[in-house]
């Protein structure tokens, strides 16, 4: 380890409320080295996530050494482990890392080749670290879990519960690429907007009853469900439209903190639904058989974004990366009212 040589970074040494200067402070750390597959990155930008909120909130970090976050970096190729088969340095490439590791949130950073790929060549750095993390959950959600295909598209719909945030403006545009009618919930003038302008064909509001708003726009039932919001509070209405036999993927576990009573699955049951989870960290946490799958989908998708049939979900640029930046991103992402996706450049 070359100890001497130091990087710039930003952590947490303790939970602190975001609006607390010390939640998230400026570092120097040690440079690391890249070992195995791994790549050491040079980060160019970096965006911000609900997954980096939850870890900083999630208490379990030790106050002596500190929990570097971050789950989106795009940026150039340093050095490559010796084991390291498809990439060389000065290579532009763009991931989501792994949660069992330290954060992006760091000028140098290390990450196993077969979750990263080749940055889209019409993005710049900031425009490419917008997608990585939403774009796998979208990603693996749609065609992995919910099982849909190019073939799947013809008369079928999907309900996109939280249409307007980072995965949901992802989802929209690979739902339509698929073939099927994309319904998309928001709630407020700009995020309706927005959720438009993806190319949803129809908008509902999720604070409301979904059936009667289905009905209005002629829609009795819905053959696919991505929710990307409160699985607890949306389950009675997802399983008053979904279809029977339909499918229904939730990024979003139950939060004891906030959850009083239980996930009521029976609501399911007479329409033998599937329900199932999407994680995006699973392949990379239990390093699965299929973990270079994620390298494979997001050099697909640099391609449909340098074809045009995929745009990024950039929708604000903050110049630097450092604490107090970070602190103003994770301020806003924890109102829960962003749409799209808010990144950093340049340390």
């Amino acid at each position: 380890m070359n100890t001497h040589q130091k990087m710039k970074a930003v952590g947490a040494y303790r939970y602190l409320p975001i609006s607390n200067p010390e939640s998230l402070i400026d570092l120097h750390l040690d440079k690391p080295e890249p070992t195995g597959r791994d790549l050491l990155v040079r980060v160019k930008a970096i965006s911000v996530n609900p997954a980096d909120v939850g870890v900083r909130e999630s208490h379990n970090y030790e106050a002596d050494s500190p929990k570097i976050l971050g789950w989106d970096a795009a940026g150039i190729v340093e050095q490559v482990g010796p084991d390291c088969q498809m990439f060389k340095p000065g290579d532009k490439v763009y991931y989501a890392g792994s949660v069992s590791r330290p954060g992006s949130n760091s000028e140098f950073h290390l990450v196993d080749e077969r979750i990263v790929g080749n940055m889209p060549r019409s993005l710049d750095f900031a425009a490419a670290a917008a997608l990585p993390l939403t774009s796998i959950t979208a990603w693996e959600g749609l065609f992995d879990r919910l099982g849909i295909s190019v073939n799947t598209g013809e008369n079928k719909n999907i309900l996109i519960i939280g249409a307007a945030g980072g995965v949901g403006s992802i989802a929209i545009q690979l739902a339509k690429l698929a073939g099927l009618t994309v319904i998309g919930t928001a709630s407020r003038p700009e995020s309706i907007q927005w959720v438009n302008s993806l190319g949803a064909d129809f908008i509902i509001n999720h604070n409301e009853p979904f059936h009667p708003q289905l009905k209005e726009v002629g829609i009795d039932t819905v053959d696919y469900i991505l929710c990307l919001n409160d699985t607890v509070q949306h389950l009675e209405n997802m399983a008053e439209v979904i279809v029977p036999q339909g499918k229904i993927c939730s990024i979003v576990p139950t939060n004891k903190a906030t959850w009083t009573g239980s996930l009521k699955m029976d609501l399911l049951f007479s329409k033998s639904v599937t329900f199932v989870w999407e994680f995006m960290f699973t392949r990379s946490l239990f390093h699965t058989n299929d973990m270079i799958k994620q390298h494979e989908l997001l050099n697909e998708l640099a391609d449909l974004i340098d074809d045009g049939k995929i745009k990024t979900t950039l929708t604000e640029r903050l110049e630097h990366i450092n604490a107090a930046n970070l602190r103003f991103a994770h301020e806003k992402l924890e109102s829960g009212r962003t749409i799209g996706k808010i990144v950093l450049e340049n340390f």
